[in-house]
């Protein structure tokens, strides 16, 4: 059985997606990384081939594929452009997943549609200036009022696809993680609402530029002001959101595990074929022990990879959770190997290596990021070793 194509609808898809990654996004890549370019229309191009709509219902416009799919779409895009790939996670995973396995019927039937097809780029605000990984400690507020709405005070950060243009263009929707009170025991109280671009109150604070990598996707502050949402796009009921979020949280981490695959792949190609084109000394510099290493450790590196993410993907549920063990497993090797891997491959190509032209170099830059969003590695290692502590027998499973 190969795990990473378990059936012929996977290799299929496999297919499918490298060719559109060979034809269309890798022209664009070094262009996008270098001038900082969202490229709007190429992902909005995904919807014709029904990637928009990966995991949705065919009901609502969507392929209704499963988690396996997921990290196929995932690693072809990142082996050519990790940027690109992160924007199509945060309107594919975050958003769109998120609204099929947590919205109302009204408001999937709405709403989907137009994310599955393109019409409509969204995004997932729960990021602040001061809030990451502290949840429970959002500032943005969110206030009922007599007649039913809700008014929305607050800014979020670091929002992938908060801003769809150099004219501050806020994205078509946005699902926005507010505090909407406390619960009996003095708990953070927070829920999910459908902020739409034209609701008054509801814009970019600023975009986000001279980012480390990851420059291809369009990163923003998102700034609501006393921003009025009918009552009909609260999801689900008050203070849900944490269902919400773990629902969603395990399959965002597992692609982006799958992002860092595609970034090892495409750094072990690399350096491989240079090993093979670059002498020294008269040989192939394949032939040197220090190359040897590089390239083997590389290697098995990426097997183990691939083996622990399809693994996962092989046992992970869509719109459920209880794989918080390996979502976070797989992300915390994953994202530190890829860029164990680039970094490898810089070593072994040398200047080349260094210029943006032979791709490690922004292979590298753009793996960090991954070690930090959707939940750092030391949350990871916290979580694993708090559940390991709970349920020790897994580890002889």
């Amino acid at each position: 059985m190969d795990i990473a194509n378990p059936t012929e609808e996977h290799r299929m898809l496999r297919e499918m997606v490298r060719d559109f990654v060979t034809e269309h996004v890798e022209p664009q890549a070094l262009e996008c990384d270098r001038n900082e370019i969202f490229n709007l229309e190429l992902l909005k191009s995904l919807g014709e081939l029904g990637l928009l709509g990966l995991t949705a219902s065919e009901d609502y416009g969507g392929v209704g594929l499963d988690a396996i799919a997921t990290v196929i779409v995932h690693e072809e895009l990142s082996a050519s452009d990790p940027g690109f790939a992160l924007s199509f996670l945060a309107h594919a995973m975050l958003f769109v997943n998120n609204l099929e396995h947590n919205g109302s019927e009204e408001q999937r039937a709405r709403i989907l549609p137009k994310a599955c097809s393109g019409e409509w780029i969204g995004a997932m605000a729960m990021s602040e200036p001061d809030v990451g990984t502290d949840v429970l400690g959002l500032s943005t507020t969110a206030e009922i009022r007599d007649d039913g709405n809700w008014v929305i005070n607050g800014r979020k950060m670091w929002i992938t696809n908060g801003c769809l243009d150099d004219e501050g263009t806020p994205a078509d929707v946005v699902l926005v993680y507010a505090k909407t009170g406390a619960d009996s025991r003095g708990k953070a109280q927070i829920s999910t609402f459908l902020v739409e671009n034209g609701m008054p109150g509801y814009s970019v604070g600023q975009k986000i530029i001279d980012k480390t990598g990851m420059r291809a996707s369009n990163t923003a502050e998102l700034v609501f002001e006393d921003c009025i949402v009918p009552a009909e796009n609260l999801v689900g009921d008050v203070g849900d959101s944490m269902i919400h979020m773990m629902r969603n949280l395990e399959l965002e981490r597992l692609t982006l595990a799958a992002m860092s695959l595609g970034i090892a792949r495409r750094s072990l190609h690399e350096m491989n074929k240079y090993a093979a084109e670059r002498e020294a000394f008269g040989r192939q510099i394949r032939d040197f022990g220090q190359m040897q290493r590089y390239i083997g450790e590389s290697w098995a590196k990426y097997r183990a990879m691939r083996s622990y993410i399809y693994d996962t993907a092989n046992n992970m549920g869509l719109g459920n959770s209880g794989q918080r063990l390996d979502s976070d497993g797989v992300k915390l090797f994953a994202t530190t190997a890829a860029k164990e891997i680039a970094d490898a491959a810089i070593q072994v190509m040398g200047g080349y290596g260094y210029v943006a032209e032979y791709v490690v170099e922004r292979l590298w830059r753009d793996s960090k990021l991954l070690e930090i969003g959707g939940g750092t590695i030391e949350s990871h290692q916290k979580n694993i070793t708090r559940d390991l502590s709970k349920t020790p027998e897994v580890i002889n499973d």
